[in-house]
């Protein structure tokens, strides 16, 4: 009768913790107590249980300590709960203290650990399970190669696979599963694709878990390849595929993973998404959202904007992503829009729609909202701080971002590496010592003087400040250098025309086994054509062709422009003509080549071949055109192509293109259309002109304008030498030796000096500089 009637109180709680039935529950617990049946451990048991279900863990907890006799389960059923509610120190101290364990035990404490982000103190506790004699579960092994996934520990994976084998478990679908995620988080999709293979019956896991696998290591192709047979073979399509499915058109579409037919992962996109209203699935928000992240990454905004207006209902991370959509398109007006119609809507902007908005304007170069959006956080994260620095930095406004990271530390921010850097770069822009200096200590403080990306920016400051010294240092004191060091280096003693140090400096990267960069060919390149050495060059060249540089269009420029300003201008043009891909400087540089060394109709003719080839002229090309015609009396032809600047090409001419035609007219002896193109131009105060001016005028004997030139520099620059010099060479070769004298006094009245000038030769692949001396005796 007893035993009738436990059963039948048992079932009465069981109905109970299936509806959460609190309060009959309670009623059934004091009739336990009333008919003698306190200490029935198998009804108690249930009774802890349904406390726990119906969260009054104070009643739970209390009558576990209470009762007179416990079983496995009794610990169990605490256990669980601990687990459940994620309080680890209590469940690991109450398994510590368990009579006895079983499987369920263990399996509770390695879930619990691998759910707390404690996964090598789950991989411990299973070791432990092994040990005493405990065989893992599919639950067992499904937790702890989740552990292994995580830490991407392939080894321990590789173990766990092993384990299952020997135990009967290789070809439970848990597992299996388990297993892929750990060989596609690890990379190693070729034994995913092995195991999956093997898998008699793969489910929708299976295969979404191959489809992330693919996308993950830039197998776009084969990831919807993935998705295409699950559905052929009639695979249910749940949420999660389908949201997998977005995720890798999103990751083809925005051009990642060298998957670069946007058009067609877009198409492929649009196609689930109509699969996704055939499912049923429209009113999955997270689904939803997969589809408008997918249209927004893609830059299809009108889909973006049609599937938002026909959401059934709309999260903060909906109207995110459209924030973001925007700005990755550079609409800060629209991103802006989609802010004011979120807060009309009563959604409440978060760190990440601020995020975005910031983002949105850096991009759009509006960093009036952008700082109004930085403004509006209460706790800027780090990342923040970051946007908004390098929006500063974008738009050249260096002294707010340097004032803004001074805010920063007075906000006991701490900065990381990209702080520094971004911030080192604006010393550097402003040519600022002392900043970058303080720069430097605040990088000491924080731990980071020794990490490569910020020594580049430090180097790369000193540099630009002209204290090559402490560039030096920087770059000696680093532990270890990467490539990015050594260019920073290198273009910081060339950028202070230290060009022979910076030879030396690659040769020695060079011998430390360190591969050159396009970077470091195009600066060693320009150190090469500045010391007009042309064996040193010619090492470089080959050293690019053993490396497969020869096609990069940035370092066949640096060569062109090398050998032209070696004088073999033949070879450039060789090369020139051998290049697959040209750009704008490529032309230029090509164009300038011929132009320095007299051969004008060569220029001219290379510039209409670039007209013809579709490649848009800029402001150098002009002046580089301009120049060869003047340097070869080409005056109809640099007529013609100056008035092209403005007529033909939409482009406003700068003071480098009138001192170009003012410099070919004059040459050419036409000083009334000099003069009356000077009288019109915007830059009659630039001493260049002027300079030009005058020594087209020692070249035609033109005293007249000379003399104007002359004082017109001497008005704009009293102690430059030049015009004085150049007015004394005209006076002499007419024999005006009066005049000469007067030019002299008038020298030595102002205290006029004129410098010394250089030359260098190289020989022995050495290359030495001369000081020419040169007092100005006049006669």
């Amino acid at each position: 009768m007893e035993r009738k009637t436990t059963l039948y109180i048992a079932n009465l709680l069981q109905s109970c913790i299936d509806k959460k039935n609190h309060l009959s529950g309670k009623l059934l617990h004091a009739h336990i107590y009333r008919i003698g049946l306190s200490a029935d451990t198998f009804l108690l048991n249930r009774v802890i249980e349904l406390y726990f279900k119906c969260n009054n863990t104070g009643y739970a907890h209390n009558l576990f300590d209470k009762m007179p006799q416990k079983n496995i389960y009794s610990w169990n059923a605490v256990l669980t709960q601990y687990c459940k509610a994620g309080n680890l120190e209590n469940a690991q101290k109450l398994f510590a203290e368990m009579p006895e364990r079983n499987t369920v035990s263990w399996n509770n404490l390695i879930s619990a650990l691998v759910r707390g982000r404690l996964e090598r103190e789950a991989l411990y506790v299973c070791n432990k399970m092994i040990w005493e004699g405990f065989v893992p579960t599919h639950f067992t092994l499904a937790s702890v190669l989740s552990a292994c996934g995580t830490l991407l520990d392939v080894e321990c994976g590789r173990r766990c696979h092993n384990l299952a084998v020997k135990i009967g478990l290789e070809k439970n679908v848990y597992v299996i599963n388990a297993l892929l995620c750990v060989y596609a988080k690890c990379g190693l999709v070729r034994d995913a694709f092995q195991l999956f293979e093997d898998m008699q019956e793969p489910n929708e896991v299976t295969f979404t878990t191959m489809m992330g696998a693919f996308a993950q290591t830039d197998r776009v192709v084969e990831a919807l390849e993935m998705f295409s047979l699950m559905y052929r073979q009639g695979i249910q399509i749940d949420s999660v595929s389908l949201s997998c499915v977005l995720g890798v058109c999103t990751r083809g579409a925005c051009g990642e993973s060298g998957f670069y037919d946007g058009s067609l992962c877009s198409a492929l996109g649009k196609l689930v998404h109509g699969l996704i209203i055939k499912l049923g699935f429209q009113s999955d928000l997270h689904l939803c959202n997969s589809l408008l992240d997918m249209h927004a990454k893609n830059g299809d905004m009108d889909s973006a904007d049609e599937v938002f207006a026909n959401l059934p209902e709309v999260s903060v991370v909906s109207w995110n992503i459209m924030i973001a959509g925007y700005g990755q398109k550079c609409n800060s007006e629209k991103a802006v829009e989609y802010l004011q119609k979120m807060r009309s809507c009563g959604f409440e902007p978060d760190e990440v729609t601020y995020i975005n908005m910031l983002a949105a304007c850096v991009k759009s170069g509006d960093m009036e909202i952008g700082r109004q959006m930085f403004d509006c956080m209460a706790c800027p994260s780090i990342s923040s701080w970051n946007a908004i620095l390098s929006g500063y930095i974008q738009v050249g406004n260096h002294k707010e971002a340097i004032k803004l990271f001074r805010e920063m530390q007075f906000r006991y921010v701490k900065p990381d590496r990209t702080t520094l850097a971004i911030i080192l770069s604006s010393c550097a822009g402003m040519e600022l010592l002392e900043a970058g200096k303080q720069v430097h200590a605040a990088s000491q403080k924080a731990a980071f003087h020794n990490d490569l990306y910020v020594a580049s920016g430090l180097i790369a400051m000193y540099s630009k400040c002209g204290k090559m010294d402490m560039a030096k240092f920087v770059f000696e004191k680093m532990p270890e250098l990467d490539i990015v060091c050594w260019n920073s280096i290198i273009a910081g003693f060339s950028l202070n025309a230290l060009d022979k140090e910076a030879l030396t400096l690659f040769q020695q990267m060079r011998q430390n086994g360190m591969s050159p960069t396009q970077f470091s060919y195009a600066t060693i390149l320009s150190c090469c054509a500045r010391l007009s050495s042309l064996f040193q060059g010619r090492l470089v060249h080959a050293q690019m062709a053993k490396e497969g540089f020869m096609d990069d269009v940035y370092v066949g420029s640096a060569l062109i422009d090398m050998y032209c300003k070696c004088g073999e201008v033949d070879e450039a043009r060789q090369f020139f003509d051998m290049m697959p891909d040209k750009n704008t400087v490529t032309w230029n540089e090509m164009i300038h080549g011929y132009a320095q060394t007299g051969r004008g109709c060569e220029a001219v003719n290379l510039y209409r071949s670039m007209i013809r080839s579709g490649e848009k002229p800029d402001g150098i090309t002009f002046v580089a055109v301009l120049t060869a015609c003047s340097h070869s009396g080409l005056v109809d032809t640099a007529v013609e192509i100056f008035d092209s600047i403005q007529r033909d090409h939409g482009l406003e001419p700068i003071l480098d293109h009138y001192t170009c035609i003012i410099d070919a007219l004059a040459r050419g002896g036409q000083f009334r259309e000099a003069e009356m193109l000077m009288d019109k131009m915007p830059y009659k105060d630039d001493p260049i002109v002027w300079e030009v001016l005058l020594s087209s005028c020692r070249l035609h004997s033109n005293v007249r304008l000379a003399k104007k030139a002359a004082e017109e520099l001497i008005r704009l620059d009293p102690q430059n030498s030049s015009p004085y010099v150049l007015l004394a060479n005209i006076y002499t070769s007419l024999g005006r030796w009066d005049d000469v004298r007067a030019v002299r006094g008038l020298m030595s009245d102002k205290e006029v000096v004129k410098g010394p000038g250089y030359s260098w030769i190289e020989h022995k692949r050495e290359i030495d500089s001369i000081m020419v001396e040169d007092n100005l005796k006049l006669v």
